[in-house]
């Protein structure tokens, strides 16, 4: 039954733990695997952002079921446990396609650029093995992106829907908005480094509709909503900062050519941040 009636408590420990390790085992780890020396992982073994990743694999599925356990609302135990399973394989796909792309990067790769166009990629030979790149290059960016991001957000949302009340001045408290600024950021990051802008609008929208639904039988989101509500929203904000900012980039516009265009950061980061390296053999 709803918890609706009753004055809900602020999940800070839960929240502070997703921030902190969405910000470094996740948004931070390839900023990681740049400052350390490289001759500390040889490339045919695991980096440390590898491990990080496996961290982050096993914390994560864990603190989304703790999350669901604290729902006021009865959550569907079928639909939260498959797109947890679903979740842990597609970080586990990211997991091995990031581990080579990010090998890539130290030697030469440009993610500003599209796979057969890429210096190192482009003279291999036999040819066939390009088609092995866009392979991995799939896997690491598109499948194991959706397998990991569709449930995620789902599960998110299916959190915000029970995250309602009768109080009609609920409002965040002081730690809510201290972890804001960092949960919006690594919003930020999914949808950019992600290319997941239209999930992640659809998901926001789906919310917002929510509370238009809701506030008409007198609910209101209780500071786990509104948290959650706000991070998205200034999350969305930033990402409008980021286009504006990029929007008349001719280098990016060849890969990103569509409708949306929402430039990844580590494309820019080798077009314009990295010093030209020389492959190492």
């Amino acid at each position: 039954m709803d918890s609706v009636l009753l004055k809900p408590r602020f999940h800070l420990d839960l929240w502070l733990s997703f921030t902190l390790q969405n910000c470094f085992l996740d948004m931070g780890r390839p900023v990681v695997m740049l400052l350390l020396p490289v001759e500390w992982f040889p490339l045919n073994r695991p980096s440390v952002g590898d491990f990080l990743h496996m961290v982050y694999n096993i914390i994560t599925p864990f603190l989304l079921l703790k999350l669901i356990e604290r729902s006021p609302k009865t959550l569907p135990r079928s639909a939260v446990y498959l797109c947890i399973i679903t979740v842990v394989m597609g970080t586990s796909i990211h997991l091995v396609g990031n581990s080579i792309s990010q090998r890539l990067l130290l030697i030469g790769y440009q993610f500003h650029l599209p796979v057969r166009e890429n210096p190192i990629i482009k003279n291999l030979k036999p040819a066939s093995l390009i088609d092995s790149f866009e392979l991995l290059y799939y896997y690491d960016q598109t499948l194991g992106h959706l397998m990991w991001y569709i449930p995620l957000f789902l599960i998110l949302f299916l959190y915000f829907s029970g995250c309602f009340t009768h109080i009609t001045e609920e409002r965040m408290p002081l730690a809510a908005w201290l972890l804001l600024g960092p949960s919006a950021l690594y919003y930020w990051y999914l949808i950019t480094e992600g290319q997941i802008f239209i999930l992640f609008i659809f998901t926001f929208f789906a919310m917002m509709a929510t509370v238009l639904h809701r506030r008409r039988r007198g609910l209101v989101p209780d500071g786990n909503g509104l948290f959650l509500l706000y991070s998205f929203l200034v999350a969305l904000g930033l990402v409008g900062v980021w286009v504006a900012c990029l929007w008349n980039d001719s280098n990016l516009r060849k890969k990103y050519p569509g409708v949306i265009y929402v430039p990844e950061p580590w494309a820019l980061y080798t077009l314009y941040l990295r010093q030209n390296t020389q492959p190492q053999t």
